[in-house]
């Protein structure tokens, strides 16, 4: 800008406008980043927000305290689908979440924790914060829930590929709004440099004139002697548009979704394949994670007879077949003998009966062996 400075200094009565702000920052585009998180993790925590963890004995669900805390009331402060939503956000967006178990039997999702690691003893966390506070005690591996993602940090891991984003986005909104601006030069009758108040004035008076333009359909605006305000021809209209825009957004969802093992059709609400994105869906996206939740569950809350003897926890959810639809299906798979009727049930995610009679296998003559008479009786 050194040569500009030059050229004005020439004219003593141009000086002043050096001074004047006709330039405004582009700002930054980091929304873009919050909304495809948002929309991506959001959604694979509102799924899984909605399964039911069953803690079974001798096949039967048992309603104690653990029930009410993985189903009801965690904490004083959440709700269960408000805790296993921002359980799965942390788990997802920071590849890591630890939950601990209070004196006051609350179960907390840490905000920060130091872990130590031992090769043949349990790791260490010590320093956990929950909010503002930090517990003095450390917690052991086998105290607290511990869930890992096996990926980068995923905020991290994209921040360059957001970057190119937000850069493209922005470049995008720069053009369209270039080539609708209004366009126009401000003259002022003066024969002599204007002093610092001077200059205030008058910039506060282009400032609103400015502001008038751009956000009102209709301005008016006084006509000053001595200053002239003329509008020049925009240049071409035909800019970028904001479907365009919209295809840009759409794409780095898209890009996230992929990462995170959702089918773009069921992100976007699109019902035409929707059948074929759902078990997609729940097969590789839903049921790996809930695959985890289930085992360290287990681990913690179970001890190792207890499990070996069929006691363990549940996590029933969009994982599980919808009986309805299904009931063609379950009438075959009872039909052919190859499950009784409780084995279907569990298949189901329902609980086992204690009518004996759903234990025994049960066949149509549909399924006979080849040998057998028509009718079912011997010669």
């Amino acid at each position: 800008m050194g040569w500009l400075s030059d050229v004005l200094k020439r004219n003593k009565e141009l000086e002043w406008m050096y001074d004047l702000d006709l330039v405004c920052e582009t700002s930054q585009r980091a929304y873009l980043k919050k909304m495809a998180l948002e929309t991506c993790i959001n959604f694979i925590g509102r799924t899984i927000s909605q399964s039911d963890f069953r803690v079974m004995k001798n096949g039967k669900r048992q309603y104690d305290d653990w029930h009410y805390l993985l189903n009801v009331r965690p904490n004083t402060d959440q709700s269960a689908a408000d805790f296993w939503q921002n359980f799965i956000y942390k788990l997802i967006d920071e590849n890591e979440v630890l939950v601990i178990l209070t004196d006051t039997n609350d179960l907390l999702i840490a905000d920060s924790f130091v872990r130590t690691e031992y090769a043949v003893y349990p790791d260490v966390f010590s320093n956990v914060v929950v909010k503002d506070y930090t517990f003095n005690r450390t917690f052991r591996m086998d105290e607290v829930i511990y869930l890992t993602y096996n990926n980068e940090k995923l905020s991290q891991y994209m921040d360059g590929m957001f970057n190119d984003y937000a850069e493209l986005f922005s470049r995008m909104i720069e053009i369209s709004l270039r080539n609708n601006q209004i366009r126009a030069i401000v003259s002022v009758d003066t024969t002599q440099s204007l002093d610092e108040d001077s200059r205030g004035k008058l910039q506060d008076f282009i400032d609103k004139l400015f502001a008038s333009f751009r956000k009102n359909t209709i301005a008016l605006v006084p006509k000053l002697k001595g200053f002239e305000y003329t509008e020049v021809a925009s240049g071409d209209k035909t800019g970028v548009s904001v479907d365009e825009l919209a295809k840009l957004k759409r794409s780095l969802i898209d890009d996230v979704a992929n990462i995170l093992g959702i089918p773009n059709a069921l992100i976007h609400g699109e019902l035409a394949e929707y059948e074929t994105s759902i078990k997609a869906y729940v097969r590789f996206c839903i049921g790996p994670i809930i695959k985890k939740i289930g085992d360290e569950l287990n681990t913690k809350l179970m001890t190792k007879d207890r499990y070996l003897k069929g006691d363990r926890i549940a996590v029933i959810g969009l994982t599980e077949k919808d009986l309805v639809e299904q009931a063609e299906a379950v009438d075959k798979l009872v039909a052919s003998g190859a499950f009784t009727r409780n084995e279907v049930r569990e298949l189901f995610g329902k609980e086992r009966s204690d009518n004996p009679e759903l234990d025994k296998f049960v066949i149509t003559k549909n399924y006979q062996s080849a040998g057998a008479a028509e009718g079912g009786e011997s010669k």
